[in-house]
């Protein structure tokens, strides 16, 4: 056969339509056994491996059947002083059927069966008000939708225990099964208006959890607070959760209470006498500030415009927003010249039997006013602070010269009082302007807080030391049960108890004197004498000061016993529409006398307590305000030593322990300036000295009650020289 007879055949039989789909048969097997063989590899490696694509299929698998459930922390309850509650949390309950038949645990049959819709029908109905053909139409068009679970609007939701247990006793009774709880926290404040805008409120976030929005919530929302706990089940096919199939279960850790320095029975019935002087008087604002002289733990605050926390009901006002007491600064008029007086006094510059033309007193290229145009003639200096004289004061502040500045910090003007409570202000200083320097004698050109007057006024009543106003008695950890109690905190010491003493002296005409007291018999608590300051500030808006004839601050600063107080009183009334003679009184003269009534019963069993240890955290490059506050709430004293927005040093080593209520000092990064030392120990003085870089000598021994530079002077190269007694 020739070569090209084969070629023929071999080509005629390749073309036949029988070799064709032999072939293809052929590469289709082929390639199905490759492709086989192929995914069998990449299954055994998968299962022998248990990853796919670095994934882990076993957690996968885990996880699909895995559920968590958050087991929300309780809020720390806020109580007064003697163990009454102000904000707590309370528990509603919601309620709802499960219709699914896989709702079993074993044999026992955990749903709402259809034979029983009735009877839970009529267990709602009995228990919740609802109409019984309403809960059985939706138990039924439930079922018939095949749905897993049903709930009930609007009956359904904000159900007490009591009615929840009443339910889960009625289905017990009958047998029968199928309702079920959804539990929901809110937080309550029985007392309704009570010191609102100190306390604040708390309101549910975005994950239904309980978040501080102002006051002492928001402020001590992180102590408050506690960490959630969770529990982990399985669930089924259709992702419910199975029965009994807990697997972990973290608990949760409850939030601390904070006991606050608060008096339930003053502030209600300070609350009671704002209300009836706002309705008198209807101001546009209104405060009151109760405060124990000895310790500044404050006994009632408040004011008007006030809310209810728990309806929220006062809240359309965006004024009433802002805690007077620490966010608004304002000229405080007369009620100043309590500290021009001291101030005059300690300098040995005041003779109360000097007299004077009241009436104007030239300063600069301004001419300064008395309130009567100086219908009164000539004044004592003693009669200038009773019957309320500018020019008085005036003089007392050109005599003092360059020290009545340094008076003004060494009160605590200008400076924060560091109270932690939202938007505090530092209020603002006089210029160097000789008219400022003269108006601030006597409160005008000078912006203050509330807070920075009370805090002054505890050197006047606590014979020359003064107190941080302190508003938190002690925090209880109901974990460990452990607690940490705070205690006084002198800031310092502008004045000496003799100076103090007779200021109050003086301040004794006000009410006492018929012809030079500006409040005579006013104010009086039977039994007591009273030292008292009145003032009457005009309100600086838009670049001048307000015209009309109540367009002022009415204000009165009461401190009781005279001889040895126990009380501070600080009211103040902005732009009544009338304000009558007296009117203050009204709240002053039943207050102070429910105070005296109550001093002793209060017996402080701290004292006693178990000193804790706390651990020093690292304030460095923090916030000065963040800082203290923090330091605070952990039960140390911070200090803070310049005028920075950042520290920048601190005594104590991050992480060492240190006694509660221990001071703590930070530096800040601004001017270096000295405190005043007085009182303090020589351990503290010195590491003082370390954070300051400056040579400290001492004579005697135990606290300090002289230093030899003087408080809030820059520092830098000196020698600081201190005598310990």
């Amino acid at each position: 056969m020739s070569f090209k007879r084969i070629k023929r055949k071999i080509r005629k039989k390749n073309l036949t339509p029988m070799n064709n789909r032999k072939k293809v048969g052929i590469i289709l097997f082929a390639t199905s056994i490759g492709l086989f063989f192929l995914f069998a590899g990449r299954m055994i490696f998968v299962v022998a491996g248990g990853h796919v694509a670095g994934t882990s299929l076993e957690e996968k698998t885990e996880e699909l059947y895995r559920g968590e459930q958050v087991i929300p922390a309780k809020r720390g309850t806020i109580y007064d002083r003697n163990g009454e509650a102000i904000a707590e949390d309370a528990t509603s309950y919601s309620i709802y059927a499960v219709l699914s038949e896989r709702y079993t645990s074993g044999k026992e049959k955990l749903y709402a069966q259809e034979k029983d819709f009735e009877k839970l029908a009529e267990i709602m109905r009995d228990q919740l008000g609802a109409k019984k053909s309403s809960a059985l139409k939706k138990l039924e068009d439930g079922k018939k939708d095949n749905l897993y679970q049903v709930e009930f609007n609007p009956w359904g939701k904000n159900i007490s225990e009591e009615k929840k247990q009443k339910i889960e006793k009625a289905m017990k009774d009958a047998g029968i099964q199928g309702l079920y709880f959804e539990d929901h926290t809110k937080r309550m404040y029985p007392n309704g208006a009570f010191a609102s805008h100190f306390i604040g409120y708390a309101s549910p976030d975005k994950n239904e959890r309980l978040s501080g929005v102002t006051g002492l919530e928001a402020a001590y929302d992180d102590v408050l607070k506690g960490k959630d706990g969770k529990i982990v089940y399985q669930k089924d096919n259709n992702q419910n959760p199975l029965p009994g199939t807990v697997a972990e279960q973290k608990p949760s850790e409850d939030g601390e209470d904070i006991y606050t320095t608060l008096d339930a029975g003053l502030q209600s019935y300070l609350e009671t006498l704002l209300d009836e002087v706002d309705e008198e008087t209807k101001p546009t604002e209104m405060t009151a500030t109760l405060m124990q002289a000895k310790t500044g733990d404050i006994l009632a605050m408040s004011q008007r415009p006030t809310y209810n926390p728990e309806t929220k009901e006062g809240l359309d006002d965006d004024s009433v927003w802002r805690n007077i007491l620490v966010e608004d600064t304002y000229e405080p008029g007369s009620t100043m010249k309590i500290f021009t007086t001291a101030a005059a006094v300690n300098e040995g510059i005041f003779n109360e039997n000097e007299s004077f033309t009241s009436g104007k007193i030239n300063v600069a290229d301004a001419t300064i006013n008395d309130h009567d145009l100086g219908a009164k003639g000539v004044l004592t200096m003693r009669q200038a602070l009773s019957w309320s004289s500018n020019v008085g004061m005036v003089m007392l502040e050109e005599r003092l010269g360059d020290k009545w500045p340094e008076y003004l910090k060494q009160f605590g003007f200008g400076q924060s009082t560091y109270s932690g409570l939202p938007g505090e202000s530092k209020g603002t200083m006089p210029t160097s302007n000789i008219v400022d320097q003269a108006m601030s004698a006597y409160g005008q050109s000078i912006g203050v807080t509330n807070f920075q007057m009370m805090r002054g006024y505890t050197a006047i009543a606590n014979d020359g030391k003064m107190l941080q106003p302190h508003y938190i008695k002690k925090m209880v950890n109901p974990n460990t049960e452990k607690e940490i109690v705070t205690k006084p905190e002198v800031v310092g010491e502008p004045i000496t108890a003799e100076t103090a003493e007779k200021v109050r002296e003086y301040m004794r005409d006000v009410v006492e004197s018929q012809n030079y007291g500006s409040a005579y018999d006013q104010y009086n608590v039977p039994g007591y004498n009273i030292s008292a300051k009145t003032g009457t500030a005009q309100i600086f808006q838009d670049g001048a000061y307000l015209s009309g004839s109540t367009n002022y601050i009415y204000s009165i600063a009461l401190m009781l016993p005279s001889e040895d107080p126990e009380f501070i009183l600080y009211l103040t009334l902005k732009q009544p529409e009338s304000y009558p003679e007296g009117v203050l009184g009204k709240i002053a003269n039943p207050l102070l006398n429910r105070a005296m009534e109550f001093q002793g019963e209060d017996a402080d069993t701290d004292d006693d307590s178990e000193a804790q240890q706390v651990t020093v955290e690292d304030y460095r490059n923090l916030n000065t305000e963040t800082a203290v506050s923090d330091a605070n709430k952990r039960g140390v004293n911070a200090v803070v030593v310049g005028d920075g927005s950042k520290v920048v040093k601190q005594s104590a080593t991050p992480g060492e322990k240190v006694m509660t209520n221990e001071r703590l000092i930070l530096l800040t990064d601004g001017t270096k300036e000295l405190p005043d030392v007085r009182g303090w120990s020589k351990a503290d003085i010195l590491k003082l000295s370390n954070l300051l870089d400056i040579e400290v000598e001492f004579t005697g021994e135990g606290y300090c009650t002289k230093q030899s530079i003087e408080p809030y002077t820059e520092v830098s190269n000196q020698k600081l020289k201190i005598t310990l007694s």
